[in-house]
């Protein structure tokens, strides 16, 4: 891949990451996040676990319409607001939005970056969007269920409390609160139809922006936009793409090996997550697409690696670093060697279970 087809495959990326950040950033400063808290904490009717299993199906839901950016993004700040209304631990929450917007991240090619990133190849092999969707579905199922039973071993006692319905959120400015959320839903049907992300993404950026400016100019000063991340990002696309042209591409081809089978579909997701966590899912996935390409099922297997597999270092995807930047924005203390342990045992057995539902289906 030369630089001119490089720039053209991750600009899109990070133009999506920018405006969909700067969509978040206004949905909370409008109120939208507390509203939405609000309304969860009083349909759960005072049972923690009722509330934690509609932040499970929002971020599931979240993740399959609007992509594991904007779950992390969007609901990460909803979890933990919500969780803090009725005095829970918060901690179980924000892991929920965490790994099911990676895990839940199969289903559509919208739902993840990598999707998008893998449709050409994907094309070159004969398969469309609904053949695309008949591959990955039982995998991606397979991967959300080991998700929510891992996510219910390790904080089932937390998840048994019971509370009192908070009041309701302090008041913000409605109408800019209205706009926001009607922009929210209808970015869902844009992504669905198959607009590009960053085409969706940019211009509910501008609207909302706009509408910020006449309603409440001053909290324009309070966005912020992750800057870092992105200059990150495009530096490790360089230099993987740098890798690739001076010879790693033949020694990936060894170690990812060859065949379609349990074992050697096992070994591409593995290889997939394990990358993933070491340099980030993006620049793991356009590294290791050459040695895949001759099979949608092991082209599958990756995806599900670094899709499902890169929730173990705090750089795995770039849902993971946003949501660490939304857990930093709401004061949520997070220790990456908790992360870490916890984050290897759902990857083991997500990954697991989703390469083994490929396998049985493909």
């Amino acid at each position: 891949m030369d630089l001119g087809q490089l720039v053209e495959r991750v600009t899109p990326i990070l133009v999506f990451l920018v405006a969909i950040t700067v969509v978040a950033e206004i949905c909370d400063l409008a109120g939208l996040f507390d509203a939405l808290a609000h309304r969860a904490a009083r349909a759960a009717r005072g049972r923690v676990v009722l509330l934690w299993l509609l932040i499970v199906g929002l971020a599931v839901a979240c993740t399959v319409l609007l992509s594991l950016d904007t779950t992390a993004v969007l609901l990460t700040p909803v979890a933990i607001t919500v969780a803090r209304q009725v005095r829970a631990p918060a901690l179980p929450f924000a892991m929920t939005t965490l790994w099911l917007a990676n895990t839940a991240s199969l289903l559509l090619p919208v739902s993840n970056l990598t999707n998008l990133l893998a449709l050409h190849p994907f094309a070159e092999l004969h398969v469309g969007t609904l053949d695309y969707i008949r591959l990955m579905a039982w995998p991606a199922l397979a991967a959300i269920l080991a998700t929510v039973a891992v996510l219910w071993l390790l904080h089932h006692r937390d998840l048994r409390l019971t509370y009192s319905t908070p009041p309701p959120a302090s008041p913000h400015d409605r109408l800019l609160m209205q706009i926001s959320g009607g922009v929210c839903l209808l970015l869902a049907p844009a992504f669905v139809v198959g607009i590009q992300p960053a085409l969706a993404a940019l211009p509910a950026a501008v609207v909302l922006l706009a509408a910020t400016y006449w309603r409440a100019p001053e909290l324009l000063r309070r966005i912020r936009l992750p800057w870092l991340t992105v200059i990150g990002i495009c530096v490790l696309f360089v230099v993987v793409d740098a890798a690739l042209r001076l010879g790693l591409e033949q020694w990936l081809r060894t170690v990812v090996g060859h065949g379609s089978g349990v074992v050697a579909l096992l070994r591409v997701s593995g290889v997939g997550a394990l990358t993933s966590n070491a340099i980030n899912n993006l620049p793991a996935y356009l590294a290791l697409e050459p040695t895949v390409t001759d099979s949608a099922t092991r082209l599958a297997a990756l995806l599900v690696g670094v899709n499902a597999g890169p929730i173990v270092t705090m750089w795995g995807s770039v849902a993971t670093l946003l949501w660490a930047s939304r857990c930093r924005s709401a004061d949520l203390s997070v220790e990456p060697g908790r992360i870490a342990r916890t984050g290897l045992l759902c990857a083991v057995l997500a990954v697991s279970a989703a390469t083994l539902a490929l396998a049985a289906t493909s």
